[in-house]
């Protein structure tokens, strides 16, 4: 039998990585790496601000070097015949501005610098006061244009950013023709797409972030936009109206990218979708089973048969779309703004002697000194959770809430903060990881009672990503937390399988994703119980972080509205 092999690609946060699979069975032939250099060094973002923005570069460059290398590992030209298909999956919503060519302003001579020309990522928070415009501008509205996204538009969404980008950017704003989301770009760019127009939208991100509806035929109308701000007027027509399910192929490999990459324009290309969607179908998702992508932040999925739901809208949530994962079944979208994010924090936090101060000393070498912190921090995360398993679970310990990126789930609100409550003089570090750590799952808990409460049943957790796989204290409590069972995935790159699955539908190989999954997933290769011991006491832990999160919600809510009063 002739090998075929499939390619999936899985845009990150921090860095990109490409896996070549086997489309026969999902086995792993070589995958490959690339972290972003110019995100790396920091450039065109402001943490301080809730500005996070990435060059286009750093997504090229890193989509051609991880897809040579994974051909390079797997026997370079011998197996590159035997490449069927590629799809890509991306955070999000992370758009940019993009000419008639349908390319990023930032690769253009004249923005080449100009963080608002580049791709606005998921975690950019600079449109929040966008966002509150626009939900309050919903409600004069006769059709409820939130009720597929929950009811609350968050300002890491598609329409918030764009407004706040053609707001503080007039050049920008005049050289802009279309507004693109990074799964989108990819596989216009990959089929050799010379016209903004012709790129595929993909119906995933378009349903949860952008507002696109089959009730509203599309987008809703140029009046919802015009009337929020004239810079909107028109701006539905150089959009869309027409969206894909991922299972359906944008094109074929262009020559120069088939060039470029030493594979043949036969290659079919896969429409894109968000990271979390493909990687709820690499993780074998069943429905009513909650995927959580759990990396910088996390991303939760859950299917349910159409028919099942009944015109069932969940409240709160980052919205529920026909087809957005599964083709023929309603994906329903919820996450957490930060938690691998909340724990890195802490490991920053305690870093800051070593980042700092090692440089200067006296007793040894900068090079030592450098292989020291680097060694240091790569224990941090794994001593703290060692420390804070052998720590008695009390409910009179320090609390936290995991709001530091905002809320993102249940209810988004990205004006909200982090807390930690409870200190005293015995407050080290371990105890303040364990807080950060409850706190995390306490927010997963939050999300799972929304569901629940909006008659959505749970009936389990499939673990996905790089938190779910590193960090067996986390996941135990997790579980514990919830008070269900855990299961985690085989595959590493989960993500990056889903879109190889994809890959192999849109190459003809399988006749659906269900028949994919069945054949290229390997199932599950550890699974937390909950301890029956532990339910009571996180019971009484979670009331109190319920407790303290609505009085950070209340404090928000009144300044916000102090500084909204005129002087």
């Amino acid at each position: 039998m002739t090998k075929q092999y499939v390619i999936g690609v899985d845009y990150g946060t921090d860095s990109v990585r490409s896996v070549l699979v086997d489309a026969a069975n999902g086995q792993e032939i070589a995958s490959s790496v690339f972290n972003y250099p110019r995100w790396r060094k920091g450039l065109y973002c402001k943490p301080a601000e809730n500005q996070f923005r990435q060059h286009p570069l750093d997504y090229v460059e890193g989509l051609e070097n991880t897809i040579k290398d994974c051909i390079r590992k797997a026997g370079g030209e011998a197996i590159a015949p035997f490449v069927k298909g590629i799809s890509v999956d991306t955070t999000g919503s992370t758009p940019v501005a993009v000419d008639a060519t349908g390319t990023p302003l930032a690769l253009t001579p004249a923005f080449a610098q100009n963080p608002n020309a580049m791709f606005v990522l998921w975690k950019d928070h600079t449109g929040i006061g966008e966002a509150e415009e626009i939900n309050a501008h919903a409600q004069k509205f006769d059709t409820n244009y939130l009720k597929y996204v929950g009811g609350i538009y968050s300002s890491e969404w598609f329409w918030a950013k764009l407004l706040h980008v053609l707001r503080i950017d007039s050049e920008v704003a005049a050289a802009l023709h279309s507004w693109v989301e990074h799964c989108d770009w990819v596989p216009f760019l990959l089929t050799g797409g010379t016209k903004a127009e012709d790129i595929k939208r993909g119906r995933c991100s378009a349903g949860h972030k952008a507002l696109w509806a089959e009730e509203f035929d599309g987008l809703p109308p140029d009046e919802f936009f015009s009337s929020l701000d004239p810079l909107l007027t028109g701006i539905t027509n150089k959009l869309y109206t027409d969206t894909y399910t991922a299972d359906v192929a944008a094109g074929n490999l262009s020559a120069e990218w088939a060039q470029r990459l030493g594979l043949s324009t036969n290659v079919m290309v896969g429409t894109g979708a968000f990271d979390a969607h493909m990687g709820a179908v690499g993780g074998q998702i069943e429905p009513y089973y909650l995927s959580k992508v759990m990396g910088t932040s996390t991303c939760d999925i859950l299917v349910a048969p159409n028919a099942e739901l009944e015109g069932t809208l969940v409240k709160g949530i980052c919205g529920q779309v026909n087809g957005s994962v599964i083709p023929g079944m309603a994906g329903l979208e919820a996450g957490q703004s930060a938690f691998g994010d909340t724990y890195a924090w802490f490991k920053n936090l305690l870093s800051w002697p070593m980042n700092n101060l090692l440089s200067q000393s006296t007793l040894i070498d900068s090079i030592t000194a450098e292989a020291l912190r680097e060694e240091l921090a790569d224990l941090i995360i794994p001593e703290l959770s060692r420390q804070a398993a052998l720590l008695p679970v009390d409910e009179n310990t320090e609390l936290a809430i995991d709001w530091f990126n905002g809320r993102r789930t249940p209810d988004a609100n990205q004006a909200l903060k982090g807390a930690i409550s409870g200190l005293n003089l015995g407050s080290d570090a371990p105890r303040v990881f364990r807080a950060l750590a409850e706190a995390t799952c306490f927010g997963a808990k939050s999300i799972v009672e929304r569901f629940i409460s909006e008659g959505i049943p749970v009936k389990g957790i499939i673990g996905i990503g790089g938190v779910a796989k590193k960090s067996p204290y986390i996941m135990q409590m997790m579980a514990d937390v919830l008070g269900m069972p855990i299961r985690i995935h085989q595959f590493t790159h989960t993500c990056a399988l889903g879109a190889a699955m994809f890959a192999a539908v849109v190459a003809g190989i399988y006749p659906n994703v269900e028949a994919a999954m069945q054949s290229m997933g390997g199932g599950f290769d550890v699974s937390y119980e909950p301890n029956p011991a532990l339910a009571e006491v996180y019971q009484k832990r979670y009331s109190q972080y319920q407790t303290l999160g609505g009085f950070i919600a209340q404090q928000t809510a009144l300044k916000t509205k102090t500084e909204k009063q005129p002087a």
